[in-house]
């Protein structure tokens, strides 16, 4: 563990300065090795935390190793660090939280598990059912949960079509409002607006303002067609406090190169 022990994460996240970056590492799509590798890279270049998990994930193995090889890394650069004058110790004090599609995707090497309920699914296991079956492995491990409205956007991707989600049309910003307005009542700190992993577009601009403005005290998440740093602008712009990428990090496998384009994505993002 590498976050802050007097804090807790749901705490460390809103201390971060916003907007903020989400690395979101799915471990059906790499090794162990190369997903810490460019959570390294990530982190250098400026993301403030890391997700692992993913739409289709639900054999808690590869996560727990992913999990496992992502912490390491990061307690090594952390000890790194205190061995250079110029460097800080904090810059490493990445919270790295479980974002599982169910109950067996989980690991107890993780600081946090994103605990969610895919609003909007017209599947009651994805909305309760997992959360039921998890909770006491959750409790068990002595993961923190943080609680996260997951709510799905058009065009929705593999998320939409595995969570069997009654997506949020681009024409429907009275649904995006009232599923963003209810869960600030639930007190859910984390709302995620998500358009699916690879989307084609990303969650409309005025959705975003308007999940924001029916959820003030909630941190807005926003992932799903995050192609460029102009698109993270755009949505930093409208109200979201965090931007997830994932399917854009994989096309790297060199860790500088990698480093170089999302140093210039989050910069973008952040102007």
């Amino acid at each position: 563990m590498v976050v802050r022990d007097d804090i807790s994460v749901i705490e460390h996240l809103k201390l971060i300065p916003r907007p903020g970056h989400i690395l979101v590492i799915d471990p059906d799509d790499q090794t162990p090795e190369m997903a810490a590798k460019r959570s390294i890279a990530c982190v250098l270049a400026g993301t403030r935390c890391i997700f692992v998990g993913g739409s289709t994930a639900v054999d808690g193995t590869p996560v727990h190793d992913t999990v496992v090889a992502i912490q390491e890394s990061l307690e090594l650069c952390k000890w790194n660090a205190t061995q250079d004058s110029e460097a800080s110790e904090d810059d490493w004090n990445i919270p790295v939280l479980l974002f599982p599609a169910g109950a067996r995707a989980l690991s107890p090497a993780a600081d946090a598990i994103t605990f969610m309920t895919l609003m909007n699914s017209r599947n009651l296991q994805f909305v309760m059912g997992e959360q039921i079956l998890g909770g006491p492995i959750v409790q068990k491990m002595g993961i923190e949960p943080i609680a996260m409205g997951y709510i799905v956007f058009s065009p929705g991707g593999k998320v939409g079509e595995v969570g069997e989600a009654d997506l949020i049309l681009p024409d429907q910003m009275d649904r995006c409002i009232a599923h963003a307005a209810t869960s600030e009542c639930f007190g859910f700190p984390l709302i995620y607006l998500e358009a699916g992993s690879g989307a084609s577009s990303p969650v409309l601009p005025e959705m975003i303002s308007a999940a924001k403005k029916a959820a003030p005290t909630s941190l807005i998440i926003v992932g799903g067609g995050m192609h460029n740093g102009e698109l993270a602008q755009q949505s930093v712009r409208a109200g979201a406090d965090w931007i997830v990428t994932g399917n854009l990090t994989e096309e790297f496998d060199d860790a500088a190169e990698l480093e170089k384009v999302m140093c210039e994505y989050i910069q973008k993002m952040r102007e």
